[in-house]
């Protein structure tokens, strides 16, 4: 046998060493909300302050592309300053490095000029020099507006911060020499601040802007300051009346929550009841402004002595009548004639005014914790109507299409059927089910019935409060 010897092993080339592979974290990006600040000031001394507040936009992500997100920067923070003579802006952005990774560097020139258009000044000192060269802006924009009112409005409440001799509301037609220019410096301010809220169309000349000006005493020349403004379009109704519509308001941050908002909708209330328009309406107004809006026509419904007998015989109905224990409760809706004459003195649309009317019955009924349980099922069945249909029980109709081989795309069969999900017989033996999940419908129900009621609760309180 022949047996294989094993050498003695003697030192070898040393092994190689591997190279080590290394790989740069992912970049996730920077929430556009989460690394801009925006300031609005009034002098150039301010600017770069930390003495500066900062004001809270709508939502800037959706300003980048996207998923809102910035890429490609590190330790990024970007301090937008805006002029609030002249409403021009400048952006700081400092950062401590950038890379590029696989969502690339965001274009944060192109991004931010999405936003501010021509507004935006690249170079700092070019923007300081604003707040001297355009000091005049708004006086010379605005010299040829029409004032639609000057100071202060009976029962309206201004923080002292303004003088309301200081006031003026000034109207300016789109299509007027200045008023496109003027705007397009407050587009950037509309697109920040007005949830969901695009820019009108400056060539039409049925928007309006109506601009609440502050007037400073300064030198020779007093200065002229936006307090806040809002564009209104008027348009046509069969066959002789015009319409208003609110579509976008907005008070200067450094403004708000001192009745300005408030102040402004008086206004242009006053102009729609001098002026005849058929009524005034809104534009889908935010919670929020819906609030202040209904808080002033309860205030002026409660001074309208037409409707002040409606609004008792309501009350006085519910009060003598255990609506609870009833299988079918009156609607209490006021009175054809009371909306009619709403609408035609002081300018309330229908739409509005049935939500006032909710409001006017709580404040009429005392003590209202005694009538609760029946004025909340009032309330439940105006919130059925409202979502379900004004007769939850009425036949509804369908429309089916019918296979034929003459007009096949105008055949068709109407048959009825009802939402509490009863079988109705249409002829042909077709059956509709609906409603099939109703323990849930009634449980949304009761859901917007309670925050129907707190909306009715917080704008009684406020008109209580307010001695209205």
């Amino acid at each position: 046998m022949v047996q294989k010897q094993l050498s003695a092993a003697g030192p070898g080339p040393e092994p190689k060493k591997r190279r080590r592979v290394g790989f740069s974290p992912a970049d996730t990006g920077v929430e556009a909300n989460e690394c801009i600040r925006i300031h609005l000031v009034s002098s150039k001394e301010e600017v770069g302050s930390p003495e500066v507040p900062c004001v809270t936009p709508v939502d800037l992500n959706d300003f980048f592309d996207g998923d809102g997100k910035i890429y490609g920067y590190h330790g990024l923070k970007i301090s937008v300053w805006i002029n609030s003579i002249s409403f021009h802006s400048y952006a700081d952005i400092t950062y401590k490095s950038t890379t590029n990774g696989h969502k690339g560097i965001t274009d944060l020139k192109s991004a931010l000029q999405n936003i501010f258009a021509e507004t935006i000044v690249d170079n700092k000192d070019e923007f300081l020099k604003t707040f001297s060269t355009e000091k005049d802006f708004i006086r010379n924009m605005v010299s040829n507006g029409e004032v639609v009112h000057s100071g202060g409005i009976d029962g309206s409440s201004i923080n002292a911060l303004v003088a309301p001799s200081d006031l003026q509301v000034l109207r300016m037609e789109i299509g007027s020499p200045n008023a496109g220019l003027l705007y397009s410096r407050l587009v950037p301010l509309v697109l920040l601040f007005v949830d969901g809220s695009n820019p009108i169309d400056v060539t039409d000349p049925d928007w309006h802007l109506y601009l609440l000006i502050q007037k400073k005493e300064h030198k020779e020349e007093p200065l002229y300051q936006i307090v806040g403004f809002t564009a209104v379009y008027k348009f046509y109704r069969y066959p002789d009346r015009l319409r208003m519509r609110l579509s976008q308001i907005l008070v200067l941050p450094s403004f708000q929550g001192k009745g300005f908002g408030s102040y402004l909708v008086e206004v242009v209330n006053k102009v729609a009841v001098a002026e005849n328009v058929y009524d005034l309406t809104v534009e889908e107004p935010s919670e929020k402004f819906q609030h202040i809006r209904t808080c002033i026509d309860i205030n002026r419904l409660r001074a309208f002595d037409p409707i002040k007998p409606d609004i008792d015989s309501a009350a006085q109905t519910l009060t003598k009548v255990k609506l609870s224990k009833k299988a079918q409760i009156p609607r209490f809706t006021p009175p054809s004639s009371a909306i009619e004459k709403v609408r035609e003195t002081l300018k309330i649309n229908k739409k509005q005014f049935l939500k006032c009317w909710e409001i006017l019955i709580y404040l009429a009924l005392d003590p209202i914790d005694k009538y609760m349980e029946d004025y909340t099922c009032v309330i439940t069945n105006h919130v059925r109507a409202d979502i379900l249909g004004k007769d939850i029980e009425a036949p509804k109709k369908q429309v089916v299409d019918v296979p034929t081989s003459y007009a096949a795309e105008a055949s068709f069969v109407v048959f009825k059927y009802t939402l509490s999900g009863e079988e109705v017989n249409s002829g042909g033996g077709n059956n509709v089910q609906v409603d099939e999940n109703k323990p849930d419908q009634e449980q949304q129900l009761k859901q917007l019935v309670e925050e129907r009621i707190r909306e009715i609760k917080s704008v009684a309180e406020k008109v209580s409060k307010l001695g209205i």
